[in-house]
Formats: C-alpha cells, structure tokens, sequence
C-alpha cells in the first residue's frame, strides 16, 4: 500500500473509533517495549503478589509478535467512564473505585473493539487482528504511552492531557502497516501529589508500584488475608482505590462519560456496610454479576466490608460483625474477629470471648486470640 493509503486508513480507523464511542485513540508500530527489564525486574522482586499470570505470560508482554504473528500495529483506545458524583469518608459507608460503580467495562470495550476490527477488515480484508481490555497479555497502559495517547504517569497510570487519567484502555494488535504517532510527553514534572496521596505507600517511587501494597490489589485480587498491618489503611474502601487518581492535578480537566453504563449503578456510589456483610453467593451474583466487582468473589468482598466495619470504629457496627464472626467462610470470620478487635468494645469482646469456645478454624482461632489480647 502507498504511503498515501496507509495515511488514510490510519485515518480512517481513527474516525470509526471515535464514532463507535471511544474517547481518544493511538497507533503504535509493534517493537519491543522499553519497559520490558524493568518488568522481569519488578516480577523477581515479587511486587505483583499472588497476580501469578503476570508471569505465565511475561514473555508475550513483552513481544507482541508471540501472541499475533508478524504483527505490525497495535491500535489503543481510550474509554471514558467518569462520573463526577461526590464520595466521602463516612465511616459507615463503602467506597468503590469509580470504574465499577457502572456495568463490566470489559464487555462493552470488547464489543466496541471488535466492531472496529471488523471496520479495518472491510477495508483490509486479509487483516488479521486480536482485541484485548485488560484480558491478555497486552500491557495496554504501556503501549498507550508509545502513542500521542498519553504518557505513563508517576502513579503508573496512563494519563491523557484532554481526559486525565479517568478512562479504560483497549487495543487491537494487527498485522497491517499503519501511519503512526509519535511518543506523547511526560508532563508529571515535578508533582508528587500521587505520591503523597497513596494511603500505603504502594507508589514507591515515581512510576514504581509495589501491588503488595496498593488497596485495588488488597481488595480485588489479593484472595488470602490482607496483612493485618494494612488493614487500618484501607478504611471504607470496599473494592478498589482512586487516591492517586483523585489527587492528580491532570483530573480537572476529567469530562463527565456520555456511556450510561458507566454511570453509578444504584447501591453501588457510597453503600452501607452492614447489609453488605452478610449478603449471600446468589446475592452477590446477581447484584454484582454484570460488574467488574464480581471479579474480587464473594468471600473476598465480605472480607474487605468487615475490614471497612472495623475501620468505622463505631459500636454501631458490632451487630453486623457478630453476624460475619458466624460465616461460612473462615475468611470472612477472621477478619471479622479483627474487626470486632478493632473496636474492642465491652459487647464486641463478648462476642469474640464466646466465638473462641466454639471455633475450630486455626487461622480464625488466631486472630481471635490476637484480637483479645489487643491491650
């Protein structure tokens, strides 16, 4: 194809990404990440915890061409879910990370991906193509930051000067020769107010993230305890963290999603704890299983809701972490005991002195005693 041709099916595709709905777009020519040791480095110091399939696949992250032969392109979107509704700190409330207060994004950007592919094959039809949104072994934020996208900002995040950094990123890898852009621009300087907002130090630092300590991790992917030490730290946070979001100076300039979907599902901006601590499988499954909450499990949120009661420091949540202190699952219940702990009131004390004669979960056991023994 003649220069002249590729200009004007990169333009092309660039105008049918912006009309199926997409916020921004960027194309990329398909090399070698620069990050690629810096990656092997942060995976052999065990900063992705227990996100093992960060490894399984490190060498198709890196190398594009493993996943579609003789790729040449790889095509990056921007989709914008902000909604501007106000959150708080009310201790009896849980916040959830704004990019889940609406429907699974993943759906969504996929089928919009997938239409655009199929765009570039009515014009190419012996284009081949994979689409990915944070499904596969595409290191989306990385690739974005190759184009006139965005950069990478000091909080790991891709961070565009006309969205800020509130929207998802989807791609598509192709093996078809396009016009592309040059690198966008660090404009971070010298702010530090990411930096400054994380509530674990988990940006350790600039562009550095220790996932062990970031609460999305600690809430979302993490399956174990969470570290009693952090435990404190997460407040009312039930699933996910927009701190270092929330701090960032390129968020003002953050324009409200024109995607019904991604506006706030009822019950999901600022809901109230207690009911959530003991909300069942089904339950769950059906308020949250066209969410991207779904993803942290069942047992996984009502272990970070019992954190969030505990953290509320109010008496008012002892009744509701009485009730998880008697889950099924001895997840639930051990934190719950951390909980109760965490107050350590005469009636929660009570609950967690008759709750040791009749349990028999060692790791549950533990953090009764621990919490008893809170001075």
């Amino acid at each position: 194809m003649a220069l002249s041709g590729i200009a004007e099916l990169s333009s092309r595709i660039r105008e049918e990404a912006i009309r199926l709905g997409f916020s921004g777009v960027g194309i990329a020519a398909v090399r070698s990440l620069p990050y690629v040791d810096y990656f092997t480095e942060w995976l052999a110091r065990e900063r992705q915890g227990e996100m093992r399939y960060l490894e399984r696949q490190a060498a198709k992250r890196g190398n594009p061409g493993l996943i579609l032969p003789d790729s040449r392109s790889i095509i990056v979107v921007a989709l914008n879910y902000y909604s501007a509704d106000a959150v708080s700190g009310a201790p009896a409330k849980g916040r959830i990370s704004r990019y889940a207060w609406g429907d699974d994004y993943h759906v969504i950007a996929v089928n919009r991906l997938e239409s655009l592919l199929a765009f570039i094959r009515s014009l190419e039809p012996s284009a081949r193509g994979r689409c990915y949104t944070d499904t596969g072994p595409i290191m989306e934020k990385l690739w974005g930051a190759q184009t006139a996208l965005g950069w990478m900002g000091k909080n790991t995040n891709l961070i565009s000067r006309n969205l800020g950094s509130w929207f998802f990123i989807g791609a598509i890898l192709l093996d078809v020769g396009l016009e592309y852009d040059s690198k966008g621009t660090d404009y971070c300087g010298q702010c530090h107010r990411c930096i400054d907002a994380c509530p674990t130090g988990a940006i350790t630092a600039p562009y550095e993230l220790d996932a062990r300590l970031c609460i999305s991790y600690l809430t979302i992917e993490l399956r174990g305890p969470i570290p009693r030490s952090l435990r404190p730290l997460i407040g009312n946070r039930i699933f996910g963290c927009d701190d270092c979001q929330e701090a960032c100076p390129w968020n003002r300039f953050a324009i409200e999603t024109s995607d019904r979907e991604f506006r706030p599902r009822e019950g999901n901006l600022m809901p109230d704890l207690a009911p959530l601590s003991h909300i069942s499988v089904d339950e769950f499954v059906e308020r949250f299983g066209n969410s991207p909450i779904r993803r942290a499990t069942r047992d996984g949120f009502v272990r970070n809701v019992v954190v969030a009661l505990g953290n509320s420091g109010g008496s008012d949540a002892v009744p509701a972490l009485e009730g998880a202190l008697r889950d099924a699952s001895p997840l639930v219940r051990s934190h719950a005991a951390w909980a109760l702990g965490r107050i350590a009131d005469g009636r929660s004390l009570r609950i967690l002195e008759s709750a040791r004669a009749k349990e028999e979960h060692p790791a549950v056991l533990e953090e009764i005693e621990l919490a008893l023994a809170k001075p």
